[in-house]
């Protein structure tokens, strides 16, 4: 059992030391960082939903904790205005990865024609909706989702934790934000950009044995050829930098 909030909250404003609460749920809702301008909001994450997760996973007792309702695919930035750009496949995976990867239980995947049901000429649609829910149910954000689970659950999950401290100068923000975990023997570090990054292999806590990248867009995988093995090493993800060329790098002892 849990609670489901407003848009830019978490259960945690009211009710974590409650005893009939399970685990916690946040809503890191539909809009945009240019969206988010509103003073009266406790929370001025923008789309940054990882700190929410950072906020509910450090609260005691210990819960877990799950983004309810990230940006749905196929939805209007901000929900309501239908002339809004889209939220697409990737900007999806960036909240799954952003989210569990900072210690999410989990991740809610959500897309506008089957959050409705929606058919085409029905009166009743919403959100500016275009699709029948039949066919966007094999949208690529839902389909690219089982890669993020087929991930995490290859490795050992209960002692996984965050582990942003293997991030060499960390100080990327927004969308060139990376985001690592990390269990015994083995480390992985998000790229939505797909720019290059250093990791401090003295934190892993692990000696380095191997490295490769893992896609979210159809779990292929790319050999790296490590030309050193200890302190900062850098990384260069495959393709150009741009939105939506995110990668997994997967460090393996």
């Amino acid at each position: 059992m849990t609670y489901h909030p407003r848009g830019r909250y978490s259960s945690t404003d009211w009710f974590h030391n409650r005893k009939w609460l399970d685990f916690n749920m946040f809503q890191s809702g539909h809009r945009s960082y240019a969206q988010d301008t509103s003073m009266k909001e406790k929370h001025r994450h923008g789309e940054d939903n990882w700190r929410f997760v950072v906020t509910d996973y450090n609260m005691k007792p210990a819960k877990p904790v799950l983004d309810g309702e990230p940006s749905y695919e196929n939805i209007p930035y901000g929900l309501h205005d239908s002339l809004q750009p889209r939220w697409t496949a990737a900007e999806v995976r960036r909240y799954g990865y952003w989210s569990v990867f900072a210690g999410g239980a989990g991740f809610t995947y959500g897309e506008n024609a089957v959050m409705q049901f929606n058919k085409m000429g029905d009166a009743d649609a919403n959100f500016g909706v275009f699709n029948n829910w039949k066919e966007t149910i094999n949208a690529p954000g839902a389909l690219q989702m089982k890669y993020l689970k087929d991930l995490v659950l290859s490795y050992s999950y209960f002692d996984r934790k965050p582990a942003q401290e293997i991030i060499a100068d960390n100080t990327q923000k927004r969308y060139n934000y990376i985001i690592a975990t990390k269990g015994p023997g083995y480390a992985m570090a998000y790229t939505y950009t797909g720019r290059t990054f250093k990791v401090n292999t003295a934190k892993l806590g692990f000696k380095l044995s191997s490295a490769q990248w893992y896609s979210p867009v159809d779990g292929a995988t790319q050999s790296i050829s490590l030309k050193t093995k200890t302190g900062i090493v850098s990384f260069d993800p495959p393709g150009q930098p741009q939105n939506g060329n995110d990668w997994v790098l997967v460090l393996k002892k």
